[in-house]
């Protein structure tokens, strides 16, 4: 079968190789990949900035969906011809984040899905929407889950509430959606006009781009009547945080998800303190956050975004793209055309 693999650090060190096709042993079950979704960590991963010391060679990539091929004895959850998305942390399968638990992540502590087939262990895949293709259900391990964990269990956001996302990428579109389902105001920041029109025909109520401004948490009160938001979704980092405290309403939840800026500015403590602010670190969630969460997208008939696929040969390209910064929600690689 063909894998790519990080055998040195760099997008164009990823290696198209074969490896002979896996057999699934006792407990597990053998899947056909048809989609892979690329997340800013698989940027990250494959450069070696995410974790210099990973072993190598690795398969990366954390998100894909596929059929089941075969299964191995004792498997008695999944049979052969269902459809499956791999969970991101194939040890966490429900209660709160242990060290344990939040080991054994695809496409980072374990070999990922951009290969033709993987092998997992049958708690390790979980059935996904019948209405989805397979390209869409490949977004859902990671920003899915994450932004599902950050609006219904870092905060429980309901009608009325105001919810905060930040940029357009896989994790604030889902946290879009998922925050309409849910009966909330939803406020959005990018750098991109076009990309705030596209993400109000989704629902966004109000997009603010942060070019005018850097202080956007400004916006945010006056558009809030200056109570500030409920919960924000916070992708930003280090160089977002700050207006995230300010942004948010007293008592209100920042869940903290993303890296994707720095700073030079200390952490304004005495704002957390004066706020009373909830601040949660969110790093995806079980596979009951998983499953969970594909009820209610089943229920709403939510339909993922995707913006670009790219073919199986493409993965450099399609990290380059994402690297780039221009795409809208997802990128998704499809393995069988």
């Amino acid at each position: 079968m063909k894998v790519w693999q990080i055998q040195s650090f760099g997008i164009d060190n990823l290696v198209l190789t074969d490896l002979p096709r896996p057999h699934p042993g006792r407990g597990e079950v053998l899947v056909k990949i048809h989609a892979v979704s690329l997340n800013y960590r698989d940027l990250l991963m494959v450069a070696g900035h995410y974790n210099p010391r990973m072993a190598l060679p690795r398969i990366p990539c954390s998100d894909g969906a596929g059929e089941v091929v075969e299964v191995g004895e004792g498997v008695d959850s999944l049979k052969a011809g269902q459809r499956v998305a791999g969970i991101f942390m194939q040890n966490w399968l429900d209660g709160p984040p242990t060290a344990e638990r939040s080991r054994g992540a695809l496409g980072g502590d374990i070999d990922g899905m951009l290969a033709e087939y993987v092998v997992l262990t049958q708690s390790g895949v979980v059935l996904v929407p019948d209405h989805l293709s397979y390209a869409e259900a490949a977004t859902l391990p990671c920003a899915a889950v994450t932004a599902w964990h950050a609006l219904r269990h870092a905060a429980t956001v309901g009608p009325g509430d105001v919810v905060v996302i930040q940029g357009t990428g896989g994790v604030s579109i889902f946290a879009l959606q998922f925050a309409k389902i849910m009966g909330a105001t939803v406020l959005g920041t990018s750098s991109s006009d076009e990309k705030l029109e596209r993400a109000k025909k989704l629902g966004l109520d109000a997009g603010f781009n942060y070019r005018q401004s850097p202080e956007w948490a400004k916006w945010v009160l006056r558009e809030t009547g200056n109570r500030g938001a409920d919960l924000i979704v916070e992708v930003g980092g280090a160089g977002t945080f700050a207006q995230s405290l300010q942004a948010v309403r007293f008592g209100g939840t920042v869940a903290q998800i993303g890296v994707l800026s720095q700073s030079d500015q200390s952490l304004p403590i005495a704002t957390l303190l004066h706020r009373q602010v909830k601040v949660q670190g969110i790093f995806v969630g079980s596979r009951a956050h998983f499953e969970e969460m594909n009820r209610a997208i089943t229920a709403n008939h939510t339909q993922p975004v995707v913006d670009r696929i790219f073919r199986f040969g493409e993965i450099r390209d399609a990290l380059k793209a994402m690297e780039g910064g221009y795409h809208f929600a997802k990128i998704v690689i499809q393995v069988v055309t």
